[in-house]
């Protein structure tokens, strides 16, 4: 079952800075409750960008524009903390399609990659350009390039870094692993009652 190749990412970037943004800033616990992931878009770094009553803070997610963006940037160790898959869930579901970071907890980058949005690394002096840039910029263009491994902003093209296993499935369209278990149920079956243990 190929599911779309994703060699590509364009869009508007939004800056989220800061390193060790872990797991429960990017959605609490309390909305870890629910049966399906939908809706989980709008509590993305909820008590960051609301007090408890529900009022508005100053958060680079509740520009008018954040939802334009297509493309996360934030900083060093992004997603540690605990292994909720509903963290990578909300990002994409407030509408990010790929993450620039400096480096990614590993199982936030799993869930992330295993829905289809790019984790992929820049070097500290790049990051920063960068996070300069689209602060500077928020309407300008940022280009994710999965073949080529670069990241394109303001005329300048940055190496950027990722698991060389987590790429190939992403541009060969092979990203979930739950589509391609199904794919392979025949063969799945044919080899289970070869064994005794299942047999």
């Amino acid at each position: 079952m190929s599911l779309a190749k994703i060699t590509r990412i364009p869009g508007r970037a939004l800056a989220v800075p800061g390193d060790d943004i872990d797991t429960d800033r990017i959605i609490p616990a309390r909305f870890l409750r629910c049966v399906t992931f939908d809706g989980l878009g709008e509590h993305a770094f909820r008590d960051e960008r609301f007090t408890p009553e529900g009022v508005a803070r100053e958060h680079p997610m509740n520009r008018p524009d954040a939802r334009e963006a297509s493309i996360l940037v934030s900083g060093q160790n992004f997603g540690c903390g605990s292994s909720r898959e509903h963290a990578p869930q909300s990002l994409w579901r407030f509408g990010f399609k790929a993450i620039i970071a400096g480096s990614f907890a590993e199982i936030f980058f799993g869930n992330s990659t295993g829905i289809g949005v790019p984790c992929v690394t820049l070097g500290p002096g790049d990051l920063a350009a960068l996070t300069a840039w689209v602060q500077a910029n928020p309407a300008g263009e940022v280009a994710v390039d999965l073949e080529a491994m670069t990241v394109s902003a303001g005329g300048k093209v940055m190496r950027a870094a990722m698991p060389d296993s987590a790429r190939s499935s992403l541009t060969a369209g092979k990203w979930d692993s739950i589509a391609d278990l199904l794919e392979g149920g025949a063969e799945t079956g044919r080899v289970a009652k070869t064994l005794p243990y299942v047999a």
